[in-house]
């Protein structure tokens, strides 16, 4: 930070690689992980519990961005970059979950997924 306080002219670009970085994170969620665990949810759910299910994963979700809310600032004022590594430890945890969890649904129709994962079970 004190290498971009003393480059006059890096420190005039700063905002706008700021709000640049914002808009690029907007438009890579929106494409990818923001609307991802909805269609994963209508499409591995049976329709007899679809309803119920999909009530308890709007639960689910709206609940942990709420805890992820909440604590980011205590967190952050225990550590900054322990909160960054924290979050991050995270993610790498539900990108194994849904890795290893997940069934491909490319290409299958709704009968053949839940085959497949009673299957599994």
């Amino acid at each position: 930070m004190l290498w971009i306080q003393g480059q006059s002219l890096l420190l005039e670009w700063v905002p706008f690689l700021a709000v640049g970085g914002v808009l690029i994170y907007i438009a890579a969620f929106s494409i990818g992980m923001g609307p991802v665990p909805w269609v994963i949810m209508s499409e591995i759910f049976p329709i007899n519990v679809k309803g119920i299910a999909g009530s308890l994963v709007v639960l689910v979700n709206w609940s942990g961005a709420w805890a992820v809310s909440y604590t980011f600032n205590f967190v952050m004022s225990w550590s900054s970059p322990g909160t960054f590594y924290m979050y991050s430890a995270f993610a790498a945890m539900t990108i194994i979950f849904v890795a290893k969890m997940v069934p491909e649904t490319k290409g299958k129709t709704l009968e053949e997924i839940q085959a497949s994962i009673r299957r599994e079970t």
